[in-house]
């Protein structure tokens, strides 16, 4: 996908994004628009329009036919602009826990299960209706075309089973300035993750770029033609009960798509309870909430340049596997 540098929303394709894969032996002959409706959770009449708004190419050549059948191992590109009707509408019941607020932005620390913003997964209760409901001005960084309808002031975000800190800007200079240190790499997220076995090495870094899987285009991979990510990791413990398992510190260099989540994998230590990229299920913890906590993060304040830190405690459900 094209945003740039954050974790994105378990949902994989939303609206504003680009669909970019190689086509994979699965959908090998697939009609084109069928195809896009798979991937992205539109409906085959909004996969025929963006292929009549010559948004859909193959190999860099325009699709214009929605009866192009796809051949694996080609190039598939489909923007996909956010929908006319795409405003977030205010919802005062969505739970909001505020960690830091300032007049350019609010960190909020996110509970697990909880979407950032409305995707092909789901478009009402996100976080971002709950902080309109709180933070009204938010919406006007859309009527200036600073972000996009169904995200506004969004600046990095979460996956659906991760929780923990994330910011959002309330101005125009905040938005800019957050957006500009996440894509200078000068913001600094740190998180707890829990892995399957003892990782042997104290710490490290996993180089190796993603892309979307070939075999499974919902899901994210190691690939050679991916886009670069670096994940350091630090052993902080060691378990033995009641299966071998690392709790590590985590720290992003870059933020793809579920960037920790497979680089874990990756090393064959992935995320506990993570039933996408993950072995076995943690019968601890509920289905999806995989042991993913993002517990730090640091920025430079948008109008003082004033070093910015939050932290956040590890969460109750997660400090149980691990003990005191």
């Amino acid at each position: 996908m094209s945003d740039a540098g954050d974790d994105a929303v378990d949902g994989d394709v939303v609206d504003g994004e680009t669909l970019e894969i190689v086509v994979p032996a699965t959908i090998d002959g697939e009609r084109v628009d069928r195809a896009i409706s798979m991937l992205t959770g539109r409906s085959r009449s909004e996969s025929r329009a963006l292929i009549d708004a010559s948004l859909v190419t193959i190999d860099g050549r325009v699709v214009e036919r929605a009866a192009t059948p796809l051949v694996a191992g080609h190039y598939l590109v489909a923007r996909l602009p956010g929908p006319r009707d795409a405003a977030v509408s205010p919802d005062p019941e969505v739970a909001v826990r505020v960690a830091l607020e300032d007049d350019d932005f609010v960190v909020v620390d996110k509970a697990p299960g909880v979407v950032v913003h409305p995707g092909a997964g789901q478009l009402t209760g996100t976080l971002i209706a709950g902080l309109l409901a709180r933070y009204p001005e938010i919406a006007q960084l859309t009527q200036s075309a600073e972000c996009a309808p169904e995200r506004p002031g969004i600046v990095h975000r979460l996956d659906k089973g991760t929780s923990g800190l994330l910011v959002v800007a309330r101005t125009e200079r905040g938005f800019r300035s957050l957006s500009h240190q996440l894509g200078a790499r000068e913001m600094e997220r740190r998180y707890l993750g829990l892995v399957e076995g003892h990782v042997a090495e104290e710490r490290g870094v996993v180089d190796a770029p993603l892309g979307r899987s070939t075999s499974q285009p919902t899901l994210m991979a190691v690939r050679r033609d991916g886009r670069e990510a670096r994940t350091h990791y630090r052993v902080l413990r060691r378990l033995d009960s009641p299966t071998a398992s690392t709790l590590l510190e985590l720290r992003l260099e870059t933020g793809r798509t579920h960037q920790i989540r497979v680089h874990m994998a990756a090393i064959g230590h992935p995320i506990v309870n993570d039933s996408r990229y993950g072995h076995r299920r943690d019968p601890r913890l509920e289905p999806e909430r995989f042991f993913l906590h993002s517990g730090d993060l640091a920025f430079a304040h948008p109008a003082t340049a004033q070093r910015v830190e939050v932290h956040s405690e590890l969460p109750e459900d997660l400090a149980a596997l691990i003990g005191p």
